[in-house]
């Protein structure tokens, strides 16, 4: 396995923003990009988020297959969950021509969620497998120690996918939990106004997140009320999972295909400030179901979404295209 490579994001916190400079950034990329020699290879892997690499892919693969694994549809991040573009507008249409562009160029796309493969298939006519995102177990792994008092840790870009606003509210509900948000972001301005029993802190190492974690009562998943949030696991659930800490996160159809409520997550309802507020209430007055929640985690994590499950579903995939 060769990976070939032009830094975009490496020296900046905050990844993937749209605009100008983003804009200049992936052209420069792209340029180098074309430049350079793909060793000789089974088949070419275009990651997230490659929507514009695939021409560059195309030309390097020089017939071999081209499997794009894009994550999530631009269209749909900027326009729908994130509303930095108008719907209908030049840019939200630009934004919709080349998903499908993108999707359409490869051989096979490979989606994170059986949910967002359906919505994939609506845009495309390229087959779709589906495999889920899983962690870098280099980095997490169990241990989960949990410290007093108990606290409910958020980490995550503060967009409106992940329902940081959500998370507040059921702060406020909730007043004697303690609450830690890592983060920052587009609604960032929503933590000025934060209740005391919320602690903020703007940025952490990559590399320290197990850490926090593991001393977590709890990982927050997301709780956001877009069609896309019910789309995605994100990657802070499998790196929850992965650590064996218990994951609270939205009740959606992504989450049904891989938690099971009561068991290995608490599942509240997407947008539901009182749910969320109850559900970590329950959690941490009730120690045992804490400890089954650990446990169960991470043998879903696993059993379905581990390295060596993942890395198997991948090497299959590859070569039924084969």
């Amino acid at each position: 396995m060769v990976e070939v490579h032009a830094a975009v994001w490496e020296d900046t916190r905050h990844r993937w923003n749209a605009g100008a400079k983003a804009a200049v950034r992936l052209a420069f990329a792209e340029a180098r990009l074309l430049t350079r020699r793909v060793p000789d290879a089974d088949a070419l892997i275009v990651g997230y988020p490659g929507h514009f690499d695939l021409p560059a892919a195309k030309r390097a693969a020089r017939g071999r297959p081209v499997i794009f694994n894009p994550l999530v549809s631009l269209a749909d991040t900027f326009v729908s969950d994130r509303a930095r573009f108008r719907a209908g507008g030049p840019v939200g249409r630009f934004l919709e021509r080349v998903d499908r562009r993108a999707l359409a160029a490869a051989d096979l796309v490979v989606a994170d969620t059986e949910a967002h493969a359906r919505f994939f298939a609506q845009l495309t006519h390229t087959p779709i497998e589906v495999c889920y995102v899983g962690a870098e177990e280099r980095v997490f792994t169990p241990g989960w120690k949990p410290e007093e008092p108990f606290t409910a840790l958020f980490v995550g870009k503060l967009i409106p996918l992940q329902g940081v606003g959500v998370v507040l509210d059921a702060a406020r509900l909730a007043p004697e939990l303690r609450f830690r948000v890592i983060g920052s972001g587009q609604l960032e301005a929503l933590l000025e106004r934060r209740p005391p029993n919320v602690e903020h802190v703007p940025w952490v190492e990559y590399e320290r997140l197990p850490e926090e974690l593991r001393r977590a009562g709890c990982a927050l998943g997301i709780f956001g009320t877009s069609a896309k949030a019910g789309r995605v696991i994100p990657n802070k659930a499998f790196q929850a999972l992965a650590c064996a800490t218990p994951l609270v996160t939205s009740d959606t159809p992504a989450a049904r295909e891989l938690l099971v409520d009561g068991e290995s997550a608490l599942l509240p309802p997407p947008g539901d400030p009182p749910a969320l507020a109850g559900a970590l209430r329950r959690l941490a007055r009730d120690a045992a179901l804490r400890q089954k929640l650990s446990t169960a985690g991470r043998a879903v994590y696993e059993r379905r979404a581990s390295e060596a499950v993942l890395g198997e579903r991948w090497r299959g995939i590859i070569e039924r295209l084969l």
